[in-house]
């Protein structure tokens, strides 16, 4: 039960909000073009590649967070947007209250979720420190769904410039145009190739997690099977009698291998349901979905726990029976 829960909630937890994340990311990402470049995008790349023929819209962004007040550590870091222009034409960022519309220098859009723990509507304003550790107070215009994917806080380039320390755009985000003609800005792809690469990304930096969820796990597997075997040991006498009137050694065996069938069953039903309860309510809260269960990993889980229930009763009764 133990091992189930520990190592289930955490790689599944993980597996949620990643496909949540490239959710967010391909839905988010409206723009035909994406241009980057190694070292940054030149200052003046929207203007030049609003000139660009059949370019409707070109809005540069830069990636970077910003601190929220928290009660607890003082200080908490939420990843910031930081957009050269209207971000609608290029940015579906589901808008839940308020219009982007409104965002202009001294405005902010926020996801939902942190406008809710911050308890924040559109038209209040919301304290927050630049990356310079600046304090301001932004006004709220709109919240919006897809924080997890794009961005938790959604601002203006000119509210940023000389706040942080590299002041080149990251992206450059197209709507109409041509690859060949964006090529000069630029490496050039598309909503669906960016969302590929940071899958990418994000794949990579999994291992601390599968490391954790292994740690974990691997630890309670080892004391479950540590406490199977010693009680299977302790029934040496029960064994040797059955033995004495009469009981085949595949009878006991067989036995032995029904108790190792409930102990593993019992354990992955009420593990995978302390899991549950635990990936519900945290999955509703980080991406507002349920959790994702894939059926390959949830019963990797189920067959652990039974082989480690069956192997720890059935191999120290074997050798008893020997």
């Amino acid at each position: 039960m133990l091992a189930t829960s520990f190592a289930s909630t955490l790689v599944l937890l993980h597996a949620s909000t990643d496909r949540a994340t490239e959710h967010q990311q391909r839905a988010g990402i409206v723009a035909d073009h994406v241009v980057t470049a190694p070292t940054g995008l030149p200052v003046d790349a929207p203007a030049r590649a609003a000139r660009l023929p059949g370019v409707a819209a070109a809005v540069a962004v830069q990636h970077t967070s910003v601190l929220l007040p928290d009660r607890d550590t003082g200080f908490r870091s939420v990843t910031a947007l930081a957009v050269s222009a209207d971000p609608r034409p290029v940015l579906d960022l589901d808008v839940r209250t308020g219009s982007l519309a409104g965002l202009r220098p001294g405005t902010i859009a926020v996801d939902a979720n942190v406008a809710d723990a911050m308890g924040v509507r559109p038209g209040e304003r919301l304290q927050l420190r630049l990356p310079d550790g600046r304090a301001t107070s932004p006004r709220v215009v709109a919240t919006y769904g897809r924080g997890l994917g794009l961005a938790e806080i959604t601002l203006t380039a000119a509210d940023l410039a000389g706040h942080r320390s590299d002041p080149y755009a990251d992206e450059l985000l197209v709507r109409g145009g041509t690859p060949d003609l964006l090529a000069a800005l630029g490496t050039v792809t598309d909503g669906a190739g960016r969302a590929a690469a940071q899958s990418r990304d994000r794949e990579v930096n999994a291992w601390a997690n599968t490391t954790m969820a292994a740690v974990l796990g691997g630890f309670a597997a080892v004391a479950a099977a540590n406490t199977l075997v010693m009680t299977v040991l302790a029934r040496r006498s029960e064994l040797r009698t059955l033995r004495l009137v009469g009981t085949t050694r595949r009878q006991v065996l067989r036995m032995i291998h029904w108790e190792g069938m409930v102990v593993g069953v019992a354990g992955t039903v009420l593990g995978g349901t302390i899991a549950l309860a635990t990936l519900v309510p945290m999955t509703h809260g980080l991406t507002g979905e349920g959790p994702y269960l894939p059926p390959l990993l949830t019963g990797s889980f189920a067959a652990a726990t039974l082989l480690l229930a069956l192997s720890s009763t059935s191999l120290p009764a074997r050798a008893l029976l020997r």
